[in-house]
């Protein structure tokens, strides 16, 4: 990579929700854009945690334990093999780092599932 990556342009290049796209690689880590939009599958990561970094919007991450919302500039750290759902009723932007191999769904594939996608 030799240009800085731009967020609010990269997000603009899609619309679909739940559907991340890969922005830049460190080491063996996506930074990853999406849009959310509504309920998001229930679902773990056993083996890594995921950062969620809101950037436009609002999001709640459920869990067993309490929800966490999160507003613009605001970021939150699901650690590992801890069941999340992420819910956003009028939409986010978001942006989330987590090993490249990572799934989207985790421990729950299904509808949601996205395939790596790199902008």
């Amino acid at each position: 990579m030799t240009v800085p990556v731009d967020l609010g342009a990269a997000l603009s290049r899609f619309s679909d929700p739940w559907q991340p796209r890969t922005i830049a690689v460190l080491n063996d880590y996506d930074v990853r854009v999406a849009k959310t939009l509504g309920e998001f599958t229930w679902h773990s990561h056993p083996d890594t945690d995921e950062l969620f970094l809101v950037v436009k919007g609002s999001l709640t991450i459920r869990m067993e334990a309490g929800d966490v919302t999160l507003g613009p500039g605001q970021l939150y750290v699901v650690p590992r093999g801890v069941r999340h759902q992420p819910v956003s009723s009028e939409g986010a932007e978001i942006v989330l780092i987590e090993p490249s191999v990572t799934v989207n769904t985790g421990d729950s594939p299904g509808a949601l599932t996205a395939e790596r996608r790199v902008l």
